[in-house]
C-alpha cells in the first residue's frame, strides 16, 4: 500500500489561508488511488530546524515522504532587503552570510530525514506575490541563494525536487503573498501523485529528477 506523508511548513499546512476551499492535504486525499493513504505532518511557520519534532511523527506504513521547508528561513532574513548599506557589497555579503546559514541548517535537516531510510522528495521555495514591483524583484533575487542550497542538497542526495517556482506561476496559486491557495494547493498534489506514479526511486542512477 501507498501512503504518502507530507512534513515541512504551510506550504502543505495551508488550511487556515484557503477557508471553505481545499487544503494540499484534502486535495490530495482526493487524487489518491482508493486504498492509499496521505497524512499531513507538516505544520504552519515551520522553520528547517523544526523538522526534526516532525520526524518522529512521521507514521511507520509511510512509502513516500515529500519535504518543503525554508520559505520561512528566508522570511526571516527580509531584514537584508531593508538594511541600510554604504555598497551593494554589504548587502551580498549579508545574503551570502544568510545562505551559508541555511545551508548548514538545511544540510543537517536533510540528513535526519534520510536516516528514515524513505524515498524522500523536495521542494524548493516558490517566489512570492508582493504588490509592491521593487519588493517583489528583490524577493526573487534574494531567494535565488536559498533556492540554490535546496537545488544543491537535492543533486548531493539525488532526491527528486519538485520546483514549485515553475509550479506555481499565477496569481491565482496564491491566497497572498506567501501561501499557497486552493488553486495552487491542487497544482502541489496534483505534482507529488505525479511523483509517487512516476518516480522510479529503485532505478534513479544516482539523479535528481525535476518535477513541475
Amino acid at each position: 500500500m501507498t501512503h504518502i506523508t507530507l512534513i515541512g511548513d504551510s506550504i502543505f499546512d495551508n488550511k487556515v489561508y484557503v477557508g471553505k476551499g481545499r487544503s494540499v492535504i484534502e486535495h490530495l486525499q482526493e487524487q489518491k488511488l482508493p486504498g492509499w493513504e496521505a497524512s499531513l505532518r507538516a505544520v504552519d511557520g515551520s522553520i528547517t530546524t523544526d523538522v526534526a519534532a516532525q520526524l518522529p511523527k512521521v507514521p511507520k506504513e509511510t512509502t513516500q515522504l515529500f519535504l518543503s521547508v525554508g520559505g520561512n528561513d528566508a522570511l526571516r532574513e527580509m531584514r537584508i532587503l531593508d538594511a541600510k548599506v554604504r555598497s551593494s557589497v554589504e548587502t551580498l555579503e549579508m545574503l551570502s552570510d544568510a545562505a551559508s546559514g541555511f545551508e548548514a541548517r538545511y544540510g543537517k535537516m536533510i540528513d535526519k530525514v534520510l536516516n528514515l531510510n524513505l524515498p524522500t522528495t523536495v521542494c524548493t521555495i516558490y517566489y512570492p506575490r508582493f504588490e509592491d514591483a521593487l519588493m517583489q524583484k528583490l524577493a526573487v533575487a534574494a531567494l535565488a541563494s536559498f533556492n540554490d542550497v535546496i537545488i544543491r542538497q537535492a543533486f548531493r542526495a539525488a532526491l527528486p525536487l519538485i520546483d514549485l517556482r515553475l509550479l506555481c506561476n499565477e496569481d491565482a496559486d496564491y491566497a497572498n503573498p506567501i501561501e499557497p491557495s486552493e488553486a495552487g494547493g491542487f497544482k502541489i498534489a496534483q505534482t507529488i501523485m505525479k511523483v509517487v506514479n512516476v518516480h522510479d526511486f529503485e532505478n534513479d542512477d544516482g539523479r535528481t529528477v525535476v518535477y513541475f
